[in-house]
Formats: structure tokens, sequence, C-alpha cells
């Protein structure tokens, strides 16, 4: 019973540090070859990114950019999508926000 107790209680706290990814984890291993957070990269900066989109714009064009780029102003998009779970689209967009300068 204590076995089943020790592997429950480690699997769990394995699974619960998964889920429990921040913004800046998802920008490092996703975002960050192309964007970066204040200057002009091969993408927008977040804090360009954040004062001029919605986060409903935001998640759109990371989960399928080739459908939302002409809306959003571009001539083309070489942006791949990304299937996040809520979790991260919702720590991604934070973090995005977090550079939006008033």
């Amino acid at each position: 019973m204590i076995k089943i107790l020790f592997i429950f209680f480690f699997s769990f706290i394995f699974l619960y540090s998964q889920t429990n990814i921040t913004g800046k984890e998802i920008f490092k291993k996703y975002c960050w070859g192309c964007h970066h957070e204040t200057s002009m990269a091969f993408g927008p900066p977040f804090s360009q990114i954040a004062k001029n989109r919605t986060s409903a714009q935001i998640m759109a064009h990371i989960f399928d950019p080739k459908s939302s780029y002409k809306s959003l102003g571009y001539k083309r998009s070489v942006m791949p999508a990304f299937d996040l779970t809520q979790e991260e689209y919702e720590a991604i967009i934070s973090y995005i926000y977090s550079y939006k300068k008033e």
C-alpha cells in the first residue's frame, strides 16, 4: 500500500510539474528563434505584438498562421503552426502581454 501511495504521489508531482509551464519557457522553446521580447528579429517583437493584437488574434496566429496573416496586415507568413494546450496558449499570451507598453 505504501508503494502505491509513493508511486501515485511522485507521478502526480511529475505530471503537475510538466503541465505547469511558464510563458517564458514556451517562448524559449518555440518563439525565440524568430521573435525577441523588445527588439525586431525575423518576426516582430512581443512589445509590438502586445500593442497591436488582441489575445484572440495572437492565439489564432499561433494556432494557424497561414489563415490569419492577411487579416493581421502581413504580406506573407513563414511562421509554423503550433499545437499548444490551452494552458500553454494562456501562458504565452500572458508573457507576450507582459511586454505591452502603455
